[in-house]
Order: C-alpha cells, then sequence, then structure tokens
C-alpha cells in the first residue's frame, strides 16, 4: 500500500468516529451519572483526582507512539515494510520500558496519597488499595498489546480503532453501572475497567495481525532514523507536558485547596467541555495521517492554502459550539445532578472561552504533529507547564475556581496559541503568520456577536426543565447558523472553502 486514499479514508474515520462518540459519551454519561447518584460526589472527586495523577505519570509514554507513526509515514508511501517492521518492534520494546517506569513511580507515590486531598475520603475507601486498580489498569496496555494500534493510525485506519473503542466501552460502562446499582462497590467498580482493558488489547492484538499479517516485530532501524526518532520523543514529551498540566494539575490543584466535592463537581462541568472537544477532534483525527501524506508529496504553498480553509470550517463549527455551551451548559447541569452540584455562571463563560481558545490551536497542531515539529517547541512547552502550574497555586488560592480556569486560560492563549503559530510558520509555512492571527480575530469578533445574540434570545427561556432545555437548543440550532450564514456569506474564505470541502465530501 504505497498511496493513501486520503479522502476515502478521512470519510470512514469521520462516520466511525461519530458513532464512536455516541456510544462512549453517551454511555460514561450513563455511568458518571450513577455514580454520583449512587455513591455521591466525592467518589467522582477520586476518579478525577487518580485519573489526573496518573495522565502525568503517562508522560513517559506521550512522545513514543506519535513520533514512530509519524516515522511510519514515509516508509509507508514508500512501500518500505523493512523499516516498518524495525519500528514495530521498536515500538513494542519502548512500551515494556514505559509500563515498568509507570509502574515503578507510581508505587513510590502511595506515601503522598493522603496528601492531596482537602478534607476527609470516604471512610469505606482504602486509598492505596484503590489507587493500586487505577494503576494497574493505566500500566497493562503498555505490557499488552498497544503498540500495535500504531499500525492502524499510520494507515489511516482509525475506524478500526473506533469500532473496537465503541464495543469496548459499550461493554464497560454496562458492566459498571450494573456493578454500582447492584453491589454499590468502587472497587467491583474498577475491576470491570481492568477487564475491560485486558479484552480492547485482545481484540488489537487480534484485528492488526488479520489486517496486516505481513508487519511483525523483528530488525533494527538504522543509526541515522533511531535519532531522528529520538529527537521526536524529547520534543513530544515536552509538547504533550502541556496538556498534562492543563488539565491533570488543575484536578489536583482543586483537591488540595477546594477539596474533593469541588473537584467532582468541576469534573462534571469539565466532562462536557472534554466531550464536546473530544467529538470536534474526530475531525482532525480523520485527517492528520492524509495531512502527514500531504506534507511529504505536496509542496509547501498548496498546503498552506488548504489549512486555510480547514481552520474557517473548523472553527464554525468550533464557534457554534462555543455558543451552544453558553447557552445549554448550566439548564443541562441543573436536570443532570441539580443545583446543589452547579457552578456559577461565570465560571461557564471562563469554561466556554477556554474551549474556544482551546479550539484556535487544534487545525494548527495537527499540521504542526503532521509535520513532527514537537522539538522545535520544546522551549514553549517548558513555559507554558511550569508558567500554568505558577499561576495555578497563585490563582487558586486568590480565586478559587475561578482562578484555576483564569490560569489556564492565559498560559493556552498566550502559549499554546500564539507561540505555538508562530512556531509552526517559522519552520513549516513560512509566510501567512499576519493572516492567521487576523483569521482567528475575525472568527472571534463573530462568534462573540453570535453568541451573545443566541445567549439573550436564550434567557427568555427559564427554568430546570427538559423542555426548556430543548426549546434552547433549538434556538442554537437555528438562530446560530443564520447569524454565522450571514457573517461569512460573502467573505472570500466562505466561497473558497465551501465548494472545496463539497468536492472532497463528493470524491
Amino acid at each position: 500500500m504505497n498511496k493513501l486514499d486520503k479522502s476515502k479514508n478521512a470519510r470512514r474515520n469521520i462516520i466511525y468516529g461519530v458513532i464512536n462518540k455516541i456510544v462512549t459519551l453517551l454511555f460514561p454519561f450513563l455511568c458518571q451519572t450513577v455514580l454520583i447518584r449512587t455513591l455521591g460526589a466525592e467518589y467522582n472527586g477520586l476518579k478525577g483526582l487518580f485519573s489526573s495523577i496518573l495522565s502525568i505519570l503517562s508522560l513517559a509514554e506521550l512522545g513514543v507512539g506519535a513520533a514512530l507513526v509519524f516515522s511510519m509515514y514515509k516508509p509507508i508511501a514508500d512501500g518500505d515494510k523493512v523499516t516498518i517492521c524495525a519500528l514495530l518492534n521498536l515500538y513494542k520494546k519502548l512500551y515494556q520500558y514505559i509500563g515498568t517506569i509507570i509502574f515503578v513511580v507510581g508505587i513510590l507515590l502511595v506515601p503522598f496519597l493522603p496528601h492531596l486531598i482537602s478534607g476527609e475520603c470516604p471512610k469505606e475507601i482504602n486509598l492505596t488499595v484503590l489507587y493500586a486498580l487505577y494503576l494497574f489498569n493505566t500500566v497493562i496496555s503498555y505490557l499488552m498489546y498497544a503498540y500495535k494500534t500504531s499500525l492502524f493510525l499510520a494507515f489511516q485506519r482509525v475506524d478500526i480503532i473506533n469500532i473496537i473503542a465503541t464495543f469496548i466501552s459499550f461493554l464497560l460502562n454496562i458492566g459498571q453501572m450494573l456493578v454500582l446499582i447492584l453491589l454499590k462497590n468502587y472497587y467491583a467498580f474498577m475491576l470491570v475497567a481492568i477487564f475491560s482493558s485486558i479484552l480492547n488489547n485482545l481484540i488489537i492484538s487480534y484485528c492488526s495481525d488479520q489486517m496486516y499479517p505481513e508487519y511483525k516485530c523483528v530488525g533494527e532501524i538504522d543509526h541515522k532514523l533511531k535519532a531522528e526518532i529520538k529527537e521526536k520523543i524529547k520534543g513530544l514529551v515536552l509538547y504533550k507536558l502541556c496538556g498534562a498540566t492543563r488539565n491533570s494539575f488543575d484536578n489536583i490543584f482543586i483537591s488540595i485547596y477546594l477539596g474533593l466535592v469541588l473537584t467532582g463537581i468541576y469534573n462534571n462541568y469539565f466532562y462536557i467541555l472534554s466531550s464536546v472537544s473530544g467529538i470536534l477532534a474526530i475531525l482532525t483525527g480523520s485527517i492528520t495521517a492524509g495531512i502527514g501524506n500531504s506534507i511529504v508529496s505536496e509542496s509547501v504553498d498548496k498546503n498552506y492554502q488548504d489549512m486555510r480553509k480547514i481552520n474557517f470550517l473548523y472553527m464554525l463549527i468550533s464557534g457554534w459550539a462555543s455558543v451552544c455551551m453558553l447557552c445549554l451548559y448550566q439548564p443541562f447541569m441543573k436536570v443532570w445532578v441539580g443545583d446543589k452540584l452547579m457552578l456559577p455562571f461565570g465560571v461557564v463563560i471562563l469554561l466556554t472561552l477556554y474551549f474556544y481558545i482551546l479550539k484556535m490551536g487544534d487545525v494548527r497542531a495537527t499540521y504542526a504533529d503532521a509535520k513532527g515539529l514537537w522539538w522545535e517547541n520544546r522551549y514553549r512547552t517548558i513555559l507554558e507547564a511550569a508558567i500554568n502550574i505558577v499561576l495555578n497555586y497563585i490563582f487558586v488560592r486568590k480565586w478559587g475556581i475561578y482562578g484555576i480556569v483564569a490560569a489556564t486560560i492565559i498560559t493556552l492563549f498566550v502559549f499554546g496559541f500564539i507561540g505555538a503559530s508562530s512556531i509552526l510558520f517559522r519552520y513549516y509555512f513560512r509566510k501567512g503568520l499576519r493572516l492567521f492571527f487576523k483569521d482567528h480575530t475575525i472568527y472571534f469578533i463573530v462568534t462573540s456577536v453570535v453568541g451573545g445574540v443566541t445567549y439573550n434570545i436564550c434567557n427568555f427561556y427559564h427554568g430546570n426543565s427538559v423542555s426548556v432545555l430543548i426549546v434552547r437548543a433549538l434556538i442554537c440550532c437555528t438562530v446560530s447558523p443564520v447569524l454565522y450564514y450571514f457573517a461569512y456569506f460573502n467573505t472570500n474564505i466562505f466561497k473558497e472553502s465551501i465548494p472545496w470541502i463539497k468536492m472532497r465530501v463528493r470524491n
């Protein structure tokens, strides 16, 4: 397979990605609801805290997977099976080392667990035992067959991963809900998760062997390629550090200074934000390998023009999603968890802004990842991570939950958007940075106006009933698109982008 059918693969990946997201959002949402109703918000807080700790430990891996998938793009384009097998062999070895490192470091953190929680932990829970279950669930994939996902990613067959993930998510959440309802036991809840992780790895391995039998873990890569991969991995560890500090340290600081209950409440809100973000990630994830293929086979100018069109369409969708979040967040939370487990509307405004700024960098990040500019981002990522932690510490003590979100917004915009965009244009596109920033300024102003108008119309409908939520959702689905259309229909980027995307959908 020398050439990727980029349009076909992207369409297929998006279709199965959407199906996967419906299942992996609906069922975890139901499961989290059952968890809150049966065991309480403290358990949801523990879930968020331990997940955050293990996300930070998993920084040992963050550079490996993406770097090796990136390294497979050229051998796939060249039909070089020997190099692909050698890369797969290296991936397997590295994952085994990483799993061992995470396990050892994770065990060393056990004495510090009580200091990460403000207030009391549920009396019936042994922190060490529960943490050990979370740790084992994290490590098991590294020691089994997670490395085989690289083939599906590199060959742009994310649809296979999504099909498997959909099936596993269904089994996992049904099993966990039954355990919560029948046993009300959080240990059993985690054992179901471990069983699902093992089953997921076994299915990934089987499908990989069936679809790509010619690729085995054999051979060694040459010294030059190994040196390139080492550099990519070092850069990626730092590059991904931002995401870990941005999400995981938020939970840790909330737990330390504001308590487990508020950690659980914040996690409910962040769950919605990350779920919407995950839906949009289907789009960028489905085209990443295709962009990587375009970068090695097409001109910089063509990729720049394509990037502008993709960015416009993506921000159009992201802007509409931001408007929906602003208008629907609080009514949805009232219906879901009730008034006692809600945050002030001011936090909702900050979370919506956080989401929008996060999406401003997605298309840029897709091109940077496809180009492999992780090492070039090393100083920016160190600064973003360090300053985010410092601001979290300062702001949470002064402004509580507002400070946590504000700290993330500041570092995300300054370093994650402005800084990272400058690096991409400096090392790849080499032109058009001012136009890129101008585009985003226009998109932000338009979305702010559309959001303000839509929100004020929605405000005619108050209450905590499902009917109010539905009416406000209908307003978001009708008023906002009309406003966006009148804002953009006469612009050049709109006239170029719509026919461009229609042609790719048809082909």
